[in-house]
C-alpha cells in the first residue's frame, strides 16, 4: 500500500505534467514545420517578383512622364480626390497591410479637412477589412483574389476597367503602395492620377491643337492600368519578401521556444525522479 500511495501522489501528477510538455513540444515543432515551409515558398516567389519588377519599373516611370514633364495639376476648386490603396488578399507579412491602411486614414482625415471630397478603392481584401469599421463610408470598390497568383497587366486593367466604368468621376488621386526597396525594407509611396477631364485641362497641353480627345482618353486610360500595374509589382514584392522575413524569424522563435521547454522538461523530470528515490529509500529506511 505504500508503494500504491507513492505511485498515486507523485507519479500519477508528474505524468500529466509530461504530457502537457510534450503535447506543447510537438505543437510548436509542428508549427515551427509550417513556418519553415511557408519562408521556402516565399523564398521562391520573392525572387520571381523581384525578377519580374525591374521591367515593371519602366512601365511606372514611362506612365508618369506625361504628368511631370506637363506639371498637371487639379484646379484648387475640383473638390473630388480617389485614393486606391493597394494591398492583397494574404497575411503573415509584418506590417505591410497596416502601413497601407494607417498612409490611407491620415491622408483622409488630411484630405476631409481641406474640403476634399474622398473615396477610397481598395486593391485586395486586407485593406477593406482593415478600414471597414472605422472608414467603411469611404470605399467605392474594393477587389479580391488580389495576392494569389503573380500580378499582370491584364488584372491591373481590370482594375482600373472597373473603376472607369464605376461612374464615379473624380478629379485627381493617388495611388498608396508599398515600394520595394531590399530584402528587408521597403517604403509607402504614392504616384498621382488625374481624370481625363484634369489631363485636358492642364495649361501645357493646351499649346498642343493636334492632340485628339479620344487619343487623350487612351492614353488616360492606359497610365491608369500602367500604374496599378507597377503598383501592383512593387507591393508583390515588398509583401514576399516581408513574408519570407516574418516566417524565418517565427521559425527562429520556434527553435528557441523549442529549446527552452526541452530543457525545463529534462530539469523537470530529473528532479521528478530524484525525489521519487528519495521517497522511496527514505520509506524503506523507516520499514
Amino acid at each position: 500500500s505504500f508503494y500504491i500511495s507513492i505511485f498515486t501522489n507523485l507519479i500519477l501528477p508528474q505524468s500529466k505534467q509530461k504530457r502537457k510538455f510534450i503535447l506543447r513540444l510537438k505543437s510548436i515543432k509542428n508549427i515551427q514545420k509550417i513556418t519553415k515551409s511557408m519562408k521556402m515558398v516565399s523564398a521562391a516567389k520573392y525572387a520571381r517578383a523581384e525578377r519580374e519588377l525591374k521591367p515593371a519599373r519602366v512601365y511606372g516611370t514611362g506612365a508618369l512622364a506625361l504628368y511631370e514633364k506637363a506639371e498637371i495639376k487639379a484646379p484648387e476648386d475640383k473638390k473630388k480626390h480617389l485614393l486606391i490603396g493597394v494591398s492583397s488578399d494574404r497575411g503573415l507579412c509584418g506590417a505591410i497591410h497596416t502601413s497601407i491602411a494607417k498612409t490611407l486614414k491620415n491622408e483622409i482625415t488630411n484630405l476631409s479637412n481641406a474640403g476634399k471630397e474622398v473615396m477610397v478603392v481598395g486593391v485586395g481584401d486586407k485593406i477593406r477589412g482593415l478600414l471597414q469599421r472605422t472608414h467603411g463610408n469611404y470605399l467605392l470598390l474594393t477587389f479580391k483574389e488580389v495576392g494569389r497568383r503573380p500580378p499582370s497587366f491584364g488584372d491591373a486593367s481590370v482594375i482600373a476597367s472597373e473603376l472607369l466604368n464605376s461612374g464615379y468621376e473624380f478629379d485627381e488621386g493617388s495611388v498608396i503602395y508599398n515600394r520595394f526597396r531590399s530584402v528587408i525594407s521597403y517604403k509607402t509611396d504614392e504616384k498621382p492620377i488625374f481624370s481625363l477631364e484634369t489631363v485636358a485641362g492642364s495649361e501645357s497641353l493646351s499649346i498642343y491643337d493636334d492632340i485628339d480627345a479620344d487619343v487623350l482618353r487612351n492614353y488616360q486610360e492606359f497610365t491608369l492600368a500602367n500604374i496599378l500595374y507597377y503598383s501592383l509589382k512593387e507591393s508583390t514584392t515588398s509583401e514576399q519578401s516581408a513574408r519570407m522575413t516574418a516566417m524565418d524569424n517565427a521559425s527562429k522563435n520556434a527553435s528557441e521556444m523549442i529549446d527552452k521547454l526541452t530543457l525545463t522538461f529534462n530539469r523537470t523530470r530529473q528532479a521528478v525522479i530524484t525525489k521519487e528515490l528519495i521517497e522511496i529509500i527514505s520509506g524503506a529506511a523507516a520499514l
